[in-house]
């Protein structure tokens, strides 16, 4: 990705029904481990191969807020990115379990956007997002609610 040539998109710029798919993301041992760390949560089924054999997901796996936490990111390292707003919410599910060694990508498109009622200058937008893995599956989904700045004037 070439990020000289991307722009970042204000609120004007969303048109509705546009889709993006983002760079791909490969999840290591090292990337679950550091998270681990970061957060605290060093659950066996995350860090520790022998017990998590002894689950039914038989391997390792990594940590459900990972995922979305990597979609978040991937979205910023995509084609379609916005200038710098404010976060208002996910609704988020986890649908597979996602395993050392997946590679993931984030799909999303705009949905719907409407100007802000509370906050002039900004504008909302509603993006369904999919984290899909190296054989097209969706591991996790939900939507994420952004309120990104108008273009000024």
């Amino acid at each position: 990705m070439n990020t000289l040539t991307i722009e970042d998109k204000y609120w004007d710029d969303a048109v509705v029904g546009e889709e993006c798919i983002s760079p791909s993301y490969e999840v290591t041992e090292a990337r679950v481990m550091a998270y681990a760390d970061l957060t605290g949560d060093h659950t066996p089924v995350h860090t520790d191969e022998a017990y998590a054999r002894t689950t039914p997901f038989g391997t390792r796996v990594a940590h459900g807020l990972f995922g979305l936490s990597i979609a978040d990111g991937l979205k910023t390292r995509s084609d379609m990115r916005f200038v710098p707003g404010m976060s208002l919410g996910w609704e988020w599910s986890f649908v597979v379990p996602i395993k050392l060694g997946d590679t993931v990508r984030v799909r999303f498109r705009v949905e719907s956007k409407r100007e802000s009622k509370s906050k002039p200058g900004w504008g909302i937008l509603v993006l369904p997002s999919e984290l899909i893995n190296q054989r097209d599956e969706v591991v996790q989904k939900g939507e994420h609610r952004v309120m990104v700045p108008r273009r000024p004037a």
